[in-house]
């Protein structure tokens, strides 16, 4: 038996079986499949994880719930041509289920019609109520 996601504003069903987009190696039920759904994640790279997943599916829900009140947009725009491929965790630092702040760097492939490249981050995040949020982060 397998479940489906809610719809993304770009349609994109994933089903809980399927690999997750986020390159974990797990599936989408296991890993960003609840997070999006509205559980809280148990770490700062799980969160990052989700968050790589939503901007993939143009869950601007998702992004916005969890992006911290101090450094949130009032909405996001999404490129609809914009495809992401890969995601690389490059590091982590702290951002573990008992830590209030963490770090993690990581590098996501692209394509948008011709063109590919990457994006290049190290993202900050804060654990607040039990909730991890992502904060900001410095792009190269």
């Amino acid at each position: 038996m397998t479940a489906e996601t809610d719809m993304a504003s770009d349609d994109v069903v994933i089903d809980d079986a399927m690999r997750c987009p986020c390159s974990s190696g797990e599936v989408f039920g296991g890993c960003c499949g609840p997070l999006l759904r509205g559980a809280p994640a148990p770490t700062a790279e799980r969160l990052m994880r989700s968050r790589y997943t939503a901007f993939g599916r143009h869950d601007a829900g998702h992004l916005l719930r969890t992006w911290h009140p101090t450094s949130r947009p009032r909405t996001i725009d999404f490129e609809p041509d914009l495809e992401w491929l890969r995601l690389l965790v490059l590091d982590r630092v702290a951002g573990g289920p008992f830590d209030d702040q963490g770090v993690v760097e990581f590098e996501a492939i692209w394509r948008q019609g011709a063109e590919r490249g990457s994006l290049h981050e190290r993202s900050r995040f804060v654990r607040e109520d039990r909730q991890w949020y992502y904060v900001d982060g410095d792009v190269s």
